[in-house]
């Protein structure tokens, strides 16, 4: 059992030794690569652009923008202080096209469905409670008869 431990052992030391080996040359070529490139590439970061703050630290390097200024505040205000006084003449306008014909026309639309049928449900409804009484009184059988065809006249229109 010992001998099964050692060389299990004994492999994994030697694929470490393998990868140390292959880091160590990448690492090598790494390095050769700077040195003929001059080092530009890994050793300089870019430098940051400062717009809408100055850096506290005086010693940060970076290219700090300068702010345009945004304008007279006053004058802005001013300029809409005049808009607001200033009266807009309302008979231009057409009231009938800013306010919609019907504002319930989307609640209409949604429920149409619905509502068709429950109508047929209500017509049937109504049918069954007919019959219902004149089974009941046996008395009127023709227009047993004519409630029968009414309503088969009105589930072929509906259905």
């Amino acid at each position: 059992m010992n001998t099964m431990s050692d060389t299990g052992s004994g492999k994994l030391v030697e694929e470490s030794l393998k990868r140390k080996e292959k880091l160590r040359l990448l690492r090598e070529k790494a390095q050769k690569l700077e040195q003929k490139n001059g080092g530009e590439c890994g050793g300089q970061l870019s430098r940051p652009v400062f717009r809408s703050y100055k850096p506290q630290n005086e010693n940060t390097l970076g290219e700090i923008i300068p702010q345009q200024p945004s304008g007279d505040i006053e004058d802005a205000v001013e300029d809409q202080l005049s808009l607001i006084s200033s009266t807009t003449v309302v008979e231009d306008i057409d009231i009938d096209n800013l306010a919609p014909r019907k504002p319930d026309w989307d609640l209409k639309r949604d429920v149409a469905k619905k509502l068709e049928r429950l109508d047929r449900r209500t017509q049937k409804a109504i049918a069954e409670l007919i019959r219902d009484r004149l089974k009941s009184n046996q008395e009127g059988q023709d227009i047993f008869q004519a409630v029968n065809v009414a309503t088969a006249h009105v589930g072929s229109k509906n259905g």
